[in-house]
């Protein structure tokens, strides 16, 4: 059984994170959405709220299961006993930085693998900071975000206007 782990932040999930997902589903048994928490960011949505909007993002495709984990990647994907871990890559400078965390993440367990699968020219330019920047000044955010998960995320980052 192949199984692939496709970690991040998801803060909030954008139409790009859910077209990596989508599209590991397809090559694999199985797969793990992995919501962490990352210190280097400060994250607007809690963690519960991460994880829900992966969830009803992704609830049309059977293979995917959306966990929360606070810890070492490596650990989740020892746990999960996933065959590689999936990264979206936007641009050359994704590349350089996920290159780099897959090295340092094999030292901590040289059976690490990655995959990378290059976004859709469509959704390049949509990252979780557009997203909360254009919502923040009430602009419309339906092209960036999963329909499903809209107007949770326009109404939370209203309130955090205010």
């Amino acid at each position: 059984m192949t199984t692939l782990l496709f970690p991040g932040s998801f803060d909030p999930f954008t139409r790009g994170h859910r077209d990596i997902a989508r599209r590991a589903s397809r090559v694999c048994d199985k797969l793990y959405v992995a919501v962490m928490h990352n210190d280097a960011k400060n994250h607007f949505f809690s963690r519960d709220e991460r994880v829900y909007m992966a969830t009803e993002s992704l609830k049309a495709y059977p293979n995917i299961e959306v966990v929360g984990y606070d810890g070492l990647l490596v650990d989740v994907y020892k746990e999960t006993g996933c065959n590689a871990v999936v990264r979206g890559i936007r641009s050359e400078s994704d590349f350089r930085y996920e290159a780099e965390m897959a090295l340092a993440n094999r030292l901590l367990h040289p059976e690490y693998d990655v995959v990378l699968l290059p976004c859709r020219d469509d959704l390049s330019l949509i990252s979780s900071s557009i997203v909360k920047e254009v919502g923040h000044y009430g602009g419309d955010i339906s092209k960036m975000v999963p329909a499903e998960i809209v107007d949770f995320i326009s109404e939370k980052l209203k309130k955090g206007r205010n």
